[in-house]
């Protein structure tokens, strides 16, 4: 009977966030099957049992049935800050990118929008490193992922919500088809200064134990990734589809097996995962290691200046010098 609970709860939520129709139409039907599922829960202790649990799983299956014809959007009015997925081709070393990110932000609200197109050179990059954004206590993070050029240049990648124009980000709507999966990649300026400067969240930055070949190899794998979402675009689930599986894609490129650990679930504590995995320097304690990785304040005393990447990585110890 705890599957008919669950079930429960979750066609009335499907019900509730997807059907077609008013807000009042959308609610009658989700407490109808609210209804159906405590009756059936109710009738354990009678003899109808089996009747009310045919009659639910039926309900149930044309649920599902309905829920597999919701599909992504391709297409869609979306924020000016989620436009663009960005794509791009590999030739020899050569990485061409269009739609990389370089907003300049005054607030959340007030921005410069900037699109650009921009090649890469494989064969300098140099480094990759983990940005944790830290905006609701320290269970939750959103984790960007950057990686250095030889130049001092750095291309970060963030794996969002992409919004529709005046959504709101909500974790429970988000885990039942309500907003398409982005990845975004752009300016450390933009992306992570947005979250520093602007947002003032407790953002901590771990230069990565990473190769240029393992940067090399996770950097295709987003651009690829990247393409793919362009043209068969996914759901975003803030249970399964989310900025955490970006980072396990980055520590599979890192080690042949991930041993399963309960930080991987709660990404705040996913730093402190990877320090004991190797992945981070681990010259310093833990402690030590996070102790430096704040780089808010920083920021903030910097400024969002061309030298952002530069100042913020100051205090922040290279693994590989």
């Amino acid at each position: 009977m705890i599957g008919v609970a669950l079930f429960t709860l979750w066609g009335s939520l499907a019900l509730w966030f997807h059907l077609p129709g008013p807000e009042v139409a959308r609610g009658i039907f989700a407490g109808l099957f609210t209804l159906l599922g405590c009756a059936t829960l109710i009738a354990q202790f009678w003899p109808g049992l089996v009747k009310m649990l045919a009659g639910f799983v039926a309900a149930l299956i044309a649920v599902a049935i309905w829920w597999q014809t919701i599909t992504p959007p391709l297409q869609g009015d979306w924020a000016a800050d989620d436009a663009i997925q960005v794509t791009g081709t590999i030739e020899g070393d050569r990485l061409t990118l269009d739609g990389v990110r370089n907003f300049n932000w005054q607030s959340e609200d007030r921005f410069t929008p900037n699109w650009e197109t921009r090649s890469y050179d494989l064969s300098k990059l140099q480094s990759a490193d983990l940005f944790m954004s830290y905006w609701s206590g320290p269970a939750i993070a959103h984790m960007i992922v950057s990686f250095g050029f030889e130049d001092g240049t750095y291309l970060a990648w963030s794996a969002e919500v992409r919004h529709f124009k005046g959504s709101a980000f909500s974790p429970l709507k988000d885990a039942f088809k309500t907003h398409t999966l982005i990845l975004l990649a752009g300016d450390e300026r933009d992306l992570v200064g947005l979250r520093t400067n602007i947002r003032g969240e407790d953002v901590q930055l771990y230069r990565l134990n990473a190769s240029p070949e393992t940067a090399r190899a996770l950097l295709v794998d987003y651009v690829e990734t990247s393409n793919a979402l362009a043209t068969d675009p996914k759901w975003y689930n803030s249970l399964t589809t989310n900025c955490t599986t970006v980072v396990m894609s980055m520590i599979r490129q890192l080690f042949d097996t991930v041993p399963m650990d309960w930080r991987i679930f709660v990404n705040g504590y996913l730093p402190e995962y990877a320090y004991d995995l190797g992945v981070l320097d681990t010259r310093l304690s833990f402690d030590q290691l996070q102790a430096r990785a704040h780089i808010t304040d920083v920021a903030h005393e910097a400024g969002l200046t061309p030298d952002y990447s530069t100042d913020i990585r100051k205090a922040v110890p290279d693994p590989l010098r």
